[in-house]
């Protein structure tokens, strides 16, 4: 295997440090890189023997599971692509996201998934449950393959230009994108966030996030894993605050995710700095971090220095900016998308003047550090969830006794930003909150929710008769108006060594 592919240096990790711990599921079993990697080569001939060929997509829908890790790397070890999705996602998500990465199986835990099973069976796509009953065993597939082998598995050589992982990134003015990444996407983003943050086969990981976003994936489970590191996985399948501390100390935790609303209280309590890093999809997560202590300064209100690609501030012109001048941050390298799938007009206003456009503003400093100054794209950051509200928008507008809505992020304490919806009733209507709230739990996924519902006759417009999110959000936050301003992002708490350092990632408008 190529060793610039995520497959090749996952493959020699698991031959230069065979008897390290690799996965602990927290209270059952351990796996080693050698047995990880066993299992992995195991589960892709079974993949292989169920028709699975090189290019097609395969869904994935787990909690924080071996099961997701070993399928995961078993989907892109035979050369297709993986496209892990949230379960928490409603029948229409999944239908859509079905649909639009033109997945040719499902995969799904032993319990089921009855949205995802039931939209899979509407486009004729079958599904296949797969678990892991003990460290000894292999992965089982239902419906079993009774026949299959492991030369023709032998036979198929990965390739940096694989398409291996597909994710779709929020969009704001259309349905959300599709942005497939090559294996030398993810073995880039690997080596890069390795780098930066000194990881070795001695740091071990406790997973938090969830595994279907870029950041848990990459940022806590492939970088690691690629480092020859221990990663931890919670026994629910989902962070429990109860296991928290308990797995921190039983696995001798060096890194592990934090959340916005305890950052403060650990930083005080740790005497730690927080290190600021941006990341998005379409770089394959790490675009730019604050250093180490030891590597350099930490500016609070910088994302840092780049990280493993060209990074530049351009104007409308496509010309670079000086330090200090605002504008666009724009990327390339090898750890970028070559571009969104089936989406050319997204593609040309992406990529612009030989550079990504992230469509985020910002500038550099005298020192080349990086500060994010606003967004503009309008996704609500909700805790790390990047949301549209366009598609809320829409899912408000098909309600037969809407006439107008508008979705809009407001500050909140615990997650950086809540949404909130304003609507306008058809005349006639007795429509309430509890109606809006209720119709929105039913076609959207949970987070997508708005929190609070304005009934309202009028909504502000501009000048021009235009409805601007950030007006609307101005005008009905006067009305609510005792949230904190905003922390913006997701965080994460590093432990490296008997150094305790909190680690804040700043994630691109743009991401998920």
């Amino acid at each position: 295997m190529a060793t610039s592919t995520l497959t090749g240096l996952l493959n020699h990790v698991a031959g230069i440090f065979p008897s390290r711990r690799a996965i602990s599921v927290s209270g059952k079993f351990d796996l080693t890189h050698a047995r990880l990697n066993q299992l992995v080569e195991h589960a892709a001939a079974q993949l292989l023997a169920a028709g699975v060929k090189p290019g097609d997509v395969v869904a994935l829908t787990f909690p924080n599971t071996v099961e997701f890790v070993v399928m995961f790397l078993a989907v892109i070890r035979v050369r297709a692509t993986a496209a892990p999705l949230n379960a928490a996602y409603t029948f229409d998500e999944f239908e859509f996201y079905l649909s639009d990465s033109e997945s040719k199986l499902l995969l799904i835990s032993k319990e089921g998934n009855e949205p995802a099973q039931a939209a899979a069976a509407k486009l004729n796509i079958p599904h296949v449950s797969a678990t892991l009953p003990t460290a000894d065993s292999d992965i089982i597939l239902s419906p079993t393959q009774s026949k299959f082998d492991t030369e023709s598995l032998s036979k198929l050589t990965n390739d940096p230009s694989d398409a291996a992982l597909f994710l779709h990134t929020s969009g704001t003015t259309s349905r959300p994108k599709g942005v497939p990444l090559t294996q030398q996407n993810l073995y880039s983003s690997v080596q890069n966030i390795k780098s930066v943050y000194k990881i070795t086969e001695s740091d071990s990981t406790v997973i938090v996030l969830p595994l279907f976003h870029v950041h848990g994936l990459l940022a806590g489970l492939l970088s690691s894993l690629g480092a020859g590191a221990a990663v931890a996985l919670p026994a629910a399948g989902r962070f429990s605050a109860s296991t928290f501390w308990s797995d921190m100390n039983k696995y001798k935790a060096t890194c592990a995710s934090l959340a916005p609303a305890i950052m403060a209280r650990l930083e005080e309590a740790f005497g730690a700095p927080v290190l600021e890093a941006y990341a998005m999809t379409e770089a394959t997560h790490l675009m730019a971090s604050n250093p180490l202590p030891e590597d350099g300064p930490h500016k609070p209100g910088s994302v840092g220095k780049p990280v493993g690609q060209e990074m530049a501030v351009l104007d409308e012109n496509g010309v670079v900016q000086g330090a200090n001048s605002n504008g666009e941050v724009c990327i390339r390298g090898p750890n970028v998308t070559k571009g969104y799938k089936n989406n050319p007009e997204a593609n040309k206003s992406a990529f612009q003047f030989g550079w990504f456009h992230t469509g985020d503003l910002g500038f550099f400093d005298s020192d080349g550090y990086l500060h994010l100054v606003g967004r503009i794209k309008e996704l609500i950051n909700r805790g790390g969830e990047k949301i549209s509200p366009i598609e809320v928008d829409a899912v408000l507008l098909s309600h037969p006794d809407i006439a107008q809505a508008v979705a809009f992020g407001v500050p909140d304490d615990k997650y950086g930003e809540e949404i909130n919806c304003a609507v306008i009733p058809r005349e006639g209507s007795n429509l309430d909150e509890a109606e809006v709230a209720r119709f929105c739990k039913k076609n959207l996924a949970a987070f997508k929710v708005p929190k609070k519902v304005f009934i309202t006759d009028s909504l502000p417009k501009t000048a021009t008769g235009k409805i601007q999110r950030r007006i609307v959000s101005e005008h009905f936050l006067a009305q609510i108006s005792t949230a904190k301003v905003p922390s913006l992002e997701p965080k994460l708490l590093l432990f490296k060594g008997n150094e305790k350092i909190c680690h804040h990632y700043t994630y691109q408008m743009n991401s998920f």
